[in-house]
């Protein structure tokens, strides 16, 4: 008899553990629910502060993580103590610099120049690599990170090559590349990260980018961009504090640790795909050709760059 399992057939513990062992359904899920954060920041950016909803989004996440994470906090101190300015660095990478940096961009940039420059990051996570550990790509995957590369562009400039070159830059797509590069670089030193609990990683990561961020918040705060917790702001942090925080950390971060992280960034260029998909079911737009051509190179891409070597 075959005793392989199904997921129907798992129980829910069963079912996260497998689940945790998946990492390129992990990383479709941790893209899923940043394109929702890209989105969100864009609409709020007239009523939520952008260095106040960084703030509240890993101070909110802080409090929801703590709880989960406290057994293995407790267990993992002596080694967070240990390697506590390897974790700092993770911490103002990925948590402080990105997101407030993305955030204040989106108040200068339209979503599509965001999303141009979000779709870097593979290449700059590939350059960061090859610069911290040597770590090059076979020729198959350079091809796979352009192919995906190119979909991105389709989409981004609806299929019209004009409008792509008739964007301007401004100071805040500055701004949002500054962020990427952090990121990339975040994400390639998750290879040095500390033996410890995903939720320790977690926790530990996002209370020091939320005590870094502290300060910047009360500054934002003395100059009147004070925080209105009225209930658009309020859902806004509830959905960033738990979807593309400490959901969106957990299966990336996983991701990169099973995948890698020439890899796991690839799956970036998915972004573009969930937010044509997010526009057309919520705000009526209409999927044409641009959409399926833009998507189908990304999706052969991510195929050709994740495939293994064979021995």
């Amino acid at each position: 008899m075959d005793k392989k399992l199904t997921f129907a057939a798992l129980q829910p513990a069963q079912l996260l553990t497998t689940l945790f062992d998946q990492p390129y359904l992990l990383l479709i899920l941790a893209t899923l629910f940043w394109s929702g954060n890209f989105v969100l920041g864009r609409a709020v950016r007239a009523d939520v502060p952008p260095i106040g909803l960084a703030f509240w989004r890993w101070a909110g996440g802080s409090i929801l993580i703590i709880g989960f994470a406290w057994p293995h906090l407790k267990r993992d101190w002596p080694l967070i103590r240990r390697r506590w300015k390897f974790i700092l660095l993770l911490a103002i990478l990925g948590v402080t610099l990105f997101n407030t940096l993305v955030y204040t961009g989106l108040q200068f940039t339209t979503a599509i120049n965001a999303l141009l420059m979000q779709s870097t990051m593979p290449v700059l996570i590939v350059l960061m690599s090859y610069l911290f550990y040597r770590e090059t790509v076979t020729p198959v995957q350079t091809v796979g990170v352009l192919l995906s590369l190119a979909g991105v562009l389709v989409i981004v400039g609806q299929g019209n090559l004009a409008m792509l070159l008739g964007l301007s830059l401004n100071l805040g797509d500055l701004l949002i590349f500054i962020a990427v590069a952090g990121y990339a670089a975040y994400s390639a030193l998750l290879r040095q990260r500390p033996p410890l609990h995903p939720l320790s990683l977690i926790a530990a990561t996002f209370i020091a980018g939320a005590v870094v961020l502290l300060p910047f918040y009360l500054w934002e705060h003395t100059t009147g961009r004070t925080v209105s917790f009225d209930r658009v702001t309020l859902l806004t942090i509830g959905y960033v504090a738990i979807f593309p925080s400490i959901l969106a950390y957990l299966c990336f971060n996983r991701g990169v640790e099973l995948a890698g992280a020439n890899r796991a960034g690839l799956f970036i260029h998915l972004m573009p795909v969930f937010g044509s998909i997010m526009a057309i079911l919520f705000l009526g737009e209409r999927f044409q050709w641009f959409h399926g051509f833009g998507i189908l190179l990304i999706l052969i891409g991510i195929l050709l760059a994740t495939r293994r070597r064979r021995h």
